[in-house]
């Protein structure tokens, strides 16, 4: 959980959104394939040690935006992966990893569509347009651990749920197949 390496990247990603509002810029905008909005660190981070993610050794971000999710996920899990299609957020995510020298996560800058969740213990998705339309049948044709879906908005319709826990207002749940 690593509570001194969380506050390092709470610091760093707390600049890089002052920066953007210095620019009159909010931390969220739409992307190539969809929209990428920010997630309050600590409430990622609170949420993760309630989930006890640190029971699960792979996690991956299917729309991994600037990255944060995945760099608090790595203090948890083995290894954390994102996915992200956004050449500017991926090399944000790039960018901050490096900053951190976190070690354990890796990005790829593609659609998550073209990359297999299949073997990953924790699957995180921050969705953007209902899960209908695509990301659902990618999820039950290749989740194999749980999904942890963050928001009040679209959620699955075909898993089941599990729990869900509340943070600060931001909503967690849990599904599996």
């Amino acid at each position: 959980m690593k509570p001194l390496a969380f506050q390092q990247i709470k610091k760093e990603y707390d600049s890089f959104y002052k920066e953007l509002l210095s620019h009159g810029k909010l931390p969220l905008r739409s992307t190539d394939k969809g929209f990428w909005g920010h997630i309050p660190a600590q409430d990622i981070y609170e949420g993760f040690k309630q989930l006890n993610l640190q029971e699960h050794k792979t996690f991956i971000d299917i729309g991994s935006g600037d990255g944060k999710v995945v760099l608090i996920a790595s203090l948890f899990c083995k290894r954390a992966v994102g996915i992200e299609i956004d050449n500017e957020l991926f090399r944000k995510s790039l960018e901050m990893q490096k900053n951190l020298g976190i070690g354990n996560a890796a990005f790829f800058n593609d659609d998550f569509y073209n990359h297999s969740i299949f073997g990953f213990d924790a699957v995180f998705v921050y969705p953007d347009e209902p899960m209908h339309r695509n990301l659902e049948k990618k999820l039950l044709n290749e989740l194999t651990g749980k999904l942890i879906h963050c928001g009040h908005h679209f959620h699955p319709q075909s898993l089941r749920k599990q729990h869900d826990i509340m943070v600060n207002g931001t909503l967690m749940t849990v599904y599996t197949k």
